[in-house]
């Protein structure tokens, strides 16, 4: 299905026939590709693999790339071929988000016959979303929900292929077109590639746009923990440590994202997210998503992501005890509890015939006594434990299977003594990868020979460690914050009404 061993020349100059260019002024652009002026591909092996590079000096703000509406890939301009437009109007069952599949894999069908052959040959051979885990890689997850959500994805892109099926075999695709894995290929190409437009909930595929790499938005929301050190309180009863502020949220909210389709000059417009140097790589925000949401929507996940966060079981009373949706009661990436988690806790370590009087404390983000905070952190602590007890790894664990894991990278055909070595170290879960991967053993000299279905294996294998170590992390940041909480106010001796506190 092409990959990005096509001639990346030969795209820049189709691309630049459509009308795409990184010039502030296309009629002065001094090359004739599409990039050269603000912009050039790069590759950046520890940051995304290939990127964009700033090809001069950029300003925060600055326009750096302008795809006009013709050269998006989108349904309407797919369904102008009448063949496809008449079958697919048949199935009107189907989602927008299938039908730009369908469409996707027709466009691959036609080969070189298709206007878009030099896009699609320089899209990705595979991807490494959530839908595409192996039963291995899910339950290698370990956590309760993000098990869920891999089996939930593998799910749907089942069902949306079933569904599909009918409408491509009317097309008279290619046999290997039909095949589940096809569909995870175009599917995954949909939900890790397009971009938000305003007609179509699809999205579109925008050539050159998506060369772009991801970085999280900087601005991390507000929370009464970066606000105020907890050494800074001076009165513990009642000291407010963070009030909501609903403009400084809306404008968080405006900055999520670095780029849009705007309606004036029919195209879709980037825009430098800050200011860059020569040769540096220009990123580009999406919004703010969770590790397992970028994994689950784009197949990577980050070494420091401000927006990832940890859910923990949290008792009924806990949850019914505030009005706090419980989808923000989570521990954030550093380690703490969001603010309203926080204040959830608060309150349910109150009486419950004293909660009424204290709740607006509670939402404000006071703390209501020395003992009541110090109740919530050790509960927090305590079930931090209890959920880290319940991994078949603990975090010392995982640091080293991703040793092993490079290894394996690094030297892909292992001797026979190693394979042994490696069992010894870690027998579960390698046994348990080898065998998923019907690992085999041939040769006279032992080697153990690794298919090109394996090394992808591998690779999703490592995002899986990755991400199930990260989740942990948090979780044992959470228990070394709550202890230095409990610490600090044990040694202040700052217990003078035992009476409001549970």
């Amino acid at each position: 299905m092409g990959g990005e061993a096509g001639n990346l020349e030969t795209f820049l100059k189709w691309a630049s026939q459509l009308g795409i260019s990184d010039s502030t002024n296309p009629l002065q652009s001094t090359t004739a590709l599409c990039l050269g002026n603000s912009l050039f591909v790069s590759h950046f092996p520890d940051a995304g693999g290939r990127g964009l590079a700033a090809a001069r000096e950029l300003r925060k703000g600055e326009l750096i790339l302008r795809v006009p509406k013709s050269a998006l890939m989108t349904r309407e301009s797919l369904l102008t071929d009448q063949k496809l437009a008449i079958s697919v109007n048949g199935y009107s069952h189907l989602s927008s988000t299938q039908i730009l599949a369908v469409c996707l894999l027709a466009e691959i069908d036609k080969g070189k016959a298709s206007m878009w052959y030099p896009y699609l040959v320089q899209l990705p051979r595979s991807y490494n979303i959530l839908a595409s885990f192996t039963w291995f890689e899910t339950q290698a997850l370990q956590v309760e929900d993000a098990v869920w959500a891999a089996e939930k994805a593998r799910s749907k892109a089942e069902l949306d292929w079933k569904e599909s099926v009918p409408v491509m075999k009317e097309l008279e695709l290619r046999p290997q077109l039909l095949t589940f894995k096809s569909w995870l290929w175009a599917s995954a190409t949909i939900s890790s590639r397009t971009l938000h437009i305003p007609w179509d909930d699809a999205g579109c595929l925008c050539p050159v746009g998506d060369f772009f790499n991801y970085a999280a938005p900087e601005e991390a929301m507000p929370c009464s923990e970066d606000l105020v050190s907890w050494k800074e309180v001076s009165s513990l009863k009642f000291s407010y440590l963070w009030k909501f502020d609903a403009k400084q949220f809306n404008a968080y909210l405006q900055r999520l994202t670095d780029g849009g389709y705007e309606e004036d000059i029919s195209a879709y417009c980037f825009y430098a997210r800050k200011s860059y140097k020569i040769g540096e790589q220009v990123l580009l925000s999406y919004g703010t998503y969770t590790n397992l949401e970028l994994l689950e929507h784009y197949g990577f996940i980050l070494d420091m992501n401000p927006n990832d966060k940890a859910f923990i079981e949290l008792d009924a009373e806990i949850c019914s005890s505030s009005s706090w949706s419980k989808d923000t009661l989570y521990i954030q990436q550093d380690g703490k509890p969001s603010f309203t988690l926080l204040s959830a806790l608060r309150l349910w370590a109150t009486p419950p015939n004293q909660r009424k009087s204290v709740a607006h404390y509670a939402y404000s983000g006071s703390q209501l006594s020395a003992e009541n905070e110090m109740s919530a952190m050790r509960w927090m602590a305590k079930n931090c434990q209890i959920l880290l007890n319940k991994f078949p790894t603990k975090v010392e664990d995982d640091d080293l299977l991703l040793h092993i894991i490079d290894k394996m990278q690094n030297f892909p055909l292992p001797k026979e003594v190693e394979y042994e070595q490696m069992m010894l170290a870690f027998g579960g879960e390698v046994g348990a990868f080898f065998e998923a991967n019907g690992l085999q053993k041939g040769g006279s000299g032992g080697d153990i020979t690794f298919s090109r279905k394996m090394i992808r294996s591998i690779e999703r294998w490592k995002l899986v460690v990755q991400w199930r170590l990260r989740y942990k992390k948090i979780l044992v940041d959470c228990i070394s914050y709550c202890t230095e909480v409990v610490d600090f106010l044990s040694s202040e001796n700052l217990l003078p009404n035992r009476s409001n506190n549970t």
